[in-house]
């Protein structure tokens, strides 16, 4: 039976992918191994899947380690979702990567997958990544390395270019707007499709259908009442002017292009705000004292076996029990998108079987969507390339070529802020110093 890994496992995505994997009945036997630096988040979430295991009956054992090479013989599966050099989202380094942006006028909302924030999270990520796929390599090389960790596109390009491991980026970006979009024009689901391509956080409705038919103009006339425009400013901004609808939200969207964030009457105008993360790590989240799955934990309120819409649990079941799926998955540029460049990290609907993960072959998309995402590409292509040259000059232009920065920088003003940033994370990122 399988054995899933978990690396990250103690911000309590590690407890909520569990619930997900044992909410499949063919996948009650195995191993779920629990990986976390923090011994005390570690503990609490190996303590909640135990839990889980026992409520249930489930036939999984349950290993806990700080340690990643200690779990990782006969892994199947790896899963990644991890914090590098502090907190995910408060105090040092993300407060830099938020706050000395802001003092040159450049505002991020979230700042972890683009622009200076998620350039810096990306290279102070990227070796740890990078260490996870040589430990693979040696101990479980016939393993799937499924990522959430962001800056998504960034880091898969990376790990595509130094490790020949079986791997694939997940984001519940796809299915989420997908739910979203079914309520905007007040349809089920279950009687809609959609065919979806791109890059992580900059894909597109390619097609949306309500039962067979194209659901675009239902969209459109969605999009002309005020209540429902509200709800999604930026996206729905983007289609009125692009033609079509782009997965990741509005706050997401607004960074990733020059036309939302460059004047704060702007910022207004569609709704934004700018992120002021704690300058001190905060320890809040989902096992503080209240949290959900904390009262779950304690036994003051139950816990229900019932999956969430992320793709790992649903990639494991397809590839262990041949049941073929399909995901959207963040993959090489191996022909997939025809008009973007060779290599990159594209999004593009996946066949999962127990052959593996298969992108498929999406042809060119509307060159409008294509110019979009390659404003992006610049970037993430000049930031891989940084990264694996340790080339600090190419990393600035990395900064430089980001859309958004372009806005509202000069290219003298790029380069002081590029240094306040090395500055402050020398310790994590030593070759920028």
């Amino acid at each position: 039976m399988p054995k899933t890994v978990i690396i990250g496992a103690g911000s309590g995505f590690g407890a909520r992918l569990s619930i997900d994997i044992l909410a499949h009945p063919e996948l009650r036997e195995g191993t779920i191994g629990l990986v976390d630096i923090d011994q005390e988040s570690l503990d609490l979430s190996a303590a909640y899947v135990r839990k889980v295991v026992d409520m249930h009956g489930c036939g999984v054992t349950v290993e806990a380690s700080t340690d990643r090479t200690r779990l990782l013989d006969g892994a199947d599966f790896v899963v990644v979702a991890i914090a590098v050099g502090g907190p995910a989202y408060s105090g040092a380094p993300y407060y830099h990567e938020i706050a000395i942006p802001k003092q040159y006028g450049v505002s991020q909302q979230i700042g972890d997958t683009v622009g200076p924030g998620g350039l810096f999270r990306g290279w102070r990520t990227a070796p740890e990544m990078c260490a996870i796929l040589a430990d693979m390599e040696r101990q479980c090389p016939g393993a799937i390395l499924l990522n959430y960790t962001n800056p998504m596109a960034m880091l898969c390009w990376i790990m595509n270019e130094v490790s020949p491991i079986a791997k694939v980026g997940l984001c519940h970006s796809v299915q989420g707007t997908f739910g979203q979009l079914a309520s905007y024009i007040g349809k089920p689901p279950a009687e809609m499709t959609h065919w979806v391509a791109g890059i992580n956080h900059m894909a597109w409705f390619l097609e949306l259908t309500w039962r067979g038919a194209d659901a675009y103009p239902l969209l459109r006339r969605a999009m002309d009442d005020p209540d429902t425009y509200a709800k999604d400013t930026v996206r729905f901004e983007i289609m009125r002017h692009f033609d079509y609808f782009v997965t990741e939200s509005t706050p997401h969207m607004s960074e990733y292009v020059p036309y939302f964030r460059k004047r704060p009457e702007l910022i207004e105008q569609f709704g934004l705000h700018h992120r002021d993360p704690e300058p001190q790590a905060s320890r809040s989240g989902r096992w503080a004292e209240d949290s959900p799955m904390r009262r779950q934990l304690d036994g003051r309120d139950p816990i229900s076996l019932v999956g969430s819409h992320e793709y790992a649990s649903f990639i494991i079941k397809s590839v262990w029990t041949d049941v073929p799926g399909r995901i959207n998955g963040n993959v090489a540029n191996d022909g997939c998108i025809a008009n973007l460049p060779q290599g990159c990290c594209v999004e593009v609907p996946c066949l999962v079987d127990r052959t593996g993960i298969r992108p498929c072959i999406v042809g060119s998309i509307p060159s409008q969507l294509a110019a979009l995402n390659v404003s992006n590409i610049a970037s993430q292509g000049m930031a891989v390339e940084a990264f694996i040259e340790r080339d600090r000059r190419k990393a600035l232009q990395a900064v430089m070529l980001d859309p958004l920065t372009a806005a509202v920088c000069s290219l003298e003003e790029i380069r002081r802020m590029f240094d306040e940033l090395s500055q402050a994370e020398r310790e994590l990122i030593p070759w920028l110093a």
